[in-house]
């Protein structure tokens, strides 16, 4: 199977498919459209991108394509922790506090603002499509005397320094990926790191009906159903015009989620299944780095 993921090699998403799918052939895309295009062109069978950081939240590009642009389900989720590094070319390792500019994903520079604030303070930052893409773009120009925010992976495989390691602000840092297909593919139940199963729903409100938000959110309370998220994007179609997504912890079923669907399209809300999915929390093992 031809799994697509935002790369180039050793991005964060690159090693979710790396522990995830370790059998599996595995192809970069530089940016999240192109991994949904290359799904719709057949050039894959599935894609993983990037949906939701715990720091800086949710990844609006790939909502919006999944929304407005494809019609693809969910099929899966995978959380992965995140641990940023400071590094650059080893020719510089012993003069990296005269870094010149910084590189990384807009991310992960917010992610290590208290290290660049105390430790490399007012260095310019440029953002990249990726933090192994900051990576490569050192490895490629040492004469620049830059330095990337990236993984171990991106540090093994661009052949840079780890000068400073674990530079995030807080500990606690996870990525939500998912992985979509136009088919559904059966993925195991018996990985240590299976914790459950999701539904996601997006709920379009009617216009200007006072109380619509509550009437929704009822749907699923009076049933005892847990929503793990809940978030409003814009329509595209004027200020003011709003959906919600709103993520539910459990499979999807043959009473109540369909329940919710019958009350909230009695409402005059418009509802569509996103994906029903199973979910993954990966550890981060030294053995990709090999």
């Amino acid at each position: 199977m031809k799994i697509g993921f935002l790369g180039p090699k050793a991005t964060f998403t690159d090693i979710a498919v790396r522990e995830m799918f370790p059998e599996q052939q595995s192809f970069p895309y530089p940016t999240i459209p192109d991994c949904f295009d290359a799904l719709m062109a057949d050039e894959i069978e599935m894609a993983v991108v990037p949906l939701e950081n715990a720091l800086e939240g949710s990844v609006n590009i790939t909502l919006d394509y999944l929304v407005h642009e494809v019609d693809l389900p969910i099929i899966g989720e995978i959380t992965s922790p995140i641990r940023q590094h400071f590094m650059v070319h080893p020719d510089n390792k012993d003069t990296w506090k005269e870094t010149g500019v910084i590189y990384s994903h807009s991310h992960a520079i917010a992610q290590c603002h208290k290290f660049l604030h105390k430790e490399l303070k007012g260095i310019p930052t440029e953002n990249t499509t990726s933090t192994a893409a900051a990576a490569q773009y050192i490895k490629d120009n040492p004469q620049v005397k830059g330095g990337a925010i990236a993984n171990e992976l991106a540090a093994e495989v661009y052949g840079l320094e780890i000068v400073r390691e674990d530079i995030h602000d807080f500990n606690y840092n996870h990525t939500r990926f998912i992985v979509v297909s136009k088919k559904q593919v059966p993925f195991s139940e018996e990985k240590k790191s299976f914790k459950g199963h999701k539904t996601t729903v997006m709920i379009t409100l009617p216009s200007d009906r006072s109380g619509s938000l509550h009437q929704v959110l009822s749907a699923f309370a009076w049933r005892n159903l847990n929503l793990s998220k809940i978030e409003s994007r814009p329509t595209k179609t004027g200020l003011g015009n709003y959906f919600f997504i709103i993520d539910v912890d459990m499979k999807q079923d043959e009473v109540l989620i369909p329940g919710v669907v019958a009350e909230l399209e009695a409402l005059d809300c418009k509802v569509k299944i996103l994906g029903n999915y199973p979910y993954y929390q990966l550890g981060m093992k030294k053995a990709l780095l090999k």
